[in-house]
C-alpha cells in the first residue's frame, strides 16, 4: 500500500492516506515533479507507459511522484529518478504551485507539486512499467506542440509549461 502525505493550503502535513483513494477523493496531498535539462537546453520528456493508474500515453516531465511520509521531497526525486528513468541525479527544488484537475478514470488529482530540476546529458535507462518512451525536446518546440495538441501532455505538465520562470531553469 502507498500512502501520500496530506496537507493544508500552506503544504503543511496534516496526515497520510492510501494513493488511490486520496485521487479518488480529490484531497490535497504533496507530489513533485523533476525536470531534467540536457546542456543544450533540451528537457528530457517520459511518455507514461499506458499501464498507469491515470495519465497512460500522455507525454510528461522527467518524473513525477509522492514522497513517502517519511522521506524529503529531494529524496523522493531522486529515488523515483532513478527507479523511473535510470538516472543518477541530484535535483533542486525550483519553486512549487497547487492545482486540482478532473483526470481520466474518475480520479482527481489535487496536489501541491514541488517543481525540481537537474542537468543530465546521458541517455536514460527506462523503467518500461513506468515509461513507454522518451526523448529529448527544445523548449520552445514542446510550449509550442502543447498549445497545438494538448491532448497529448498530463494536466500538472501543461501547467508546468506555462510557468514564468521554466526558462531559467
Amino acid at each position: 500500500m502507498t500512502e501520500v502525505i496530506l496537507v493544508d493550503a500552506d503544504d503543511n502535513a496534516i496526515g497520510t492516506m492510501e494513493k488511490m483513494e486520496a485521487h479518488e477523493k480529490g484531497l490535497l496531498h504533496r507530489a513533485f515533479s523533476v525536470l531534467i535539462f540536457n546542456s543544450k537546453g533540451e528537457m528530457l520528456l517520459q511518455k507514461r507507459a499506458a499501464s498507469k493508474y491515470h495519465s497512460g500515453g500522455l507525454w510528461t516531465n522527467t518524473c513525477c511522484s509522492h514522497p513517502t511520509p517519511h522521506e524529503s521531497i529531494e529524496e523522493a526525486a531522486k529515488r523515483r529518478l532513478k527507479e523511473e528513468m535510470g538516472i543518477d541525479a541530484q535535483p533542486k527544488f525550483s519553486y512549487k504551485f497547487t492545482y486540482k484537475t478532473s483526470l481520466d478514470k474518475n480520479l482527481i488529482e489535487h496536489e501541491v507539486d514541488h517543481v525540481l530540476t537537474a542537468i543530465f546529458d546521458g541517455k536514460p535507462i527506462a523503467n518500461k512499467k513506468e515509461v513507454e518512451d522518451w526523448k529529448y525536446v527544445g523548449l520552445k518546440e514542446l510550449q509550442q506542440d502543447a498549445k497545438e495538441n494538448p491532448h497529448l501532455y498530463t494536466e500538472w505538465f501543461k501547467l508546468i509549461l506555462n510557468h514564468q520562470n521554466l526558462n531559467t531553469r
